[in-house]
């Protein structure tokens, strides 16, 4: 089965380890990060989501109608707009992008962020929103009469879209959290669900939670699974691992003048997944083939943050550990984003590619 390769849509050069030159959206880099990924084996992007952070759907119908192939991954927070019009929103950007959108459904780490912007629901209640808010917009993608929609959250009469995707029958909806709600979330409803890196054996457990919580809900068929890491390449073993601790002191001298995120606490996070990353980390640095864990430590656990730490056969090799857990979909992004997203798409995207195409083959044999 084909393996997929999911890099980041940044629209400013910032990174852990480097402030951003310029603006919060810069047209140019957004441009040129996004075709050095579509230029170097790359299936898709993520445009990510922030409280104050540039609109990630206007950023990504800018990037589709410049780029012809390079699929996209939209974060959507429920909270910032109601399901029907997020519904034509989407619709319209798989129609600019000629169908090529994926979305991806945040229900929210931290009341802090959330709050923000207006949302004071418990976590509890912003996973039940999510849901139903999920199951609004893909109702309004496939119905072309009027319907009324009368839920816990949600009420209305009378809606019917003008506007539908390109892809049939709609678009594919992605999905990503640790915590049981979230698993009885995404297991119910998602096509793709996303997890942060661990180690090979806690990554396992994920899956079948994942697994059983789509069997609860009644479903035939499961979703995908997509892991997310930080790949730190060199061309020799030797020369990875001194660029890894170079990575790390950089991360601490940001941290020294000022807070890496406004999105995220260094300390104590609130979602379970950046708990899961604190809680390996206190276990040791390094696991399995190739993965490193004082990153994720430095920047308290936030979002995908463990690295992957070797030459390029070694994270590859790192990497098919994991599609042979199950693995569908596996995400990437460097410290130097451009660079990185360059010397990962050359180096290790073809050695990956190749080893899944032989096991095809011999399964197929």
């Amino acid at each position: 089965m084909p393996v997929e390769f999911l890099g980041i849509a940044a629209t400013n050069n910032g990174s852990e380890t480097t402030p951003r030159s310029g603006g919060s959206f810069d047209k140019d880099y957004t441009i040129r990060l996004a075709r050095a990924h579509e230029e170097h084996g790359w299936d898709r992007v993520l445009f990510a989501y922030g409280s104050g952070s540039p609109e990630p759907a206007s950023a990504a119908a800018y990037l589709a109608a410049k780029l012809d192939k390079l699929q996209i991954l939209l974060a959507h927070r429920p909270n910032v707009s109601y399901p029907t019009f997020a519904a034509k929103t989407f619709a319209t950007l798989d129609q600019i992008s000629d169908g090529r959108l994926t979305v991806h459904f945040i229900t929210g780490g931290t009341d802090h962020e959330q709050q923000r912007e207006g949302d004071y629901l418990t976590k509890d209640q912003r996973y039940s929103r999510t849901r139903e808010y999920i199951q609004i917009v893909k109702k309004a993608w496939l119905r072309r009469e009027a319907f009324d929609h009368d839920g816990e959250h949600y009420h209305f009469k009378d809606f019917v879209s003008d506007v539908f995707p390109v892809q049939q029958p709609r678009p594919n909806v992605s999905f990503g959290g640790s915590s049981p709600a979230a698993y009885e979330a995404g297991g119910a409803e998602a096509d793709i669900f996303c997890l942060w890196g661990e180690p090979l054996a806690e990554t396992a457990q994920q899956i079948e939670s994942v697994k059983q919580a789509a069997k609860n809900a009644g479903r035939t068929d499961v979703p995908k699974i997509q892991v997310a890491f930080r790949p730190i390449i060199a061309p020799t073993e030797e020369l990875a691992w001194e660029k890894a601790y170079r990575t790390l002191d950089r991360i601490e001298a940001r941290k020294a003048n000022g807070p890496l995120s406004r999105r995220h606490s260094l300390t104590n996070p609130e979602n379970t997944g950046s708990q899961r990353l604190l809680a390996v980390a206190e276990r040791g640095e390094r696991f399995d083939r190739a993965l490193w864990t004082p990153t994720a430590k430095a920047t308290g656990g936030a979002g995908n943050s463990n690295a992957l730490v070797g030459t390029p056969e070694t994270v590859a090799q790192a990497l098919l550990d994991y599609y042979d857990l199950g693995v569908d979909i596996l995400s990437a992004r460097g410290y130097d984003l451009l660079d990185d997203a360059i010397d990962f798409g050359r180096y290790v995207i073809p050695l990956v590619r190749e080893e899944v195409a032989k096991r095809d083959r011999a399964k197929a044999a």
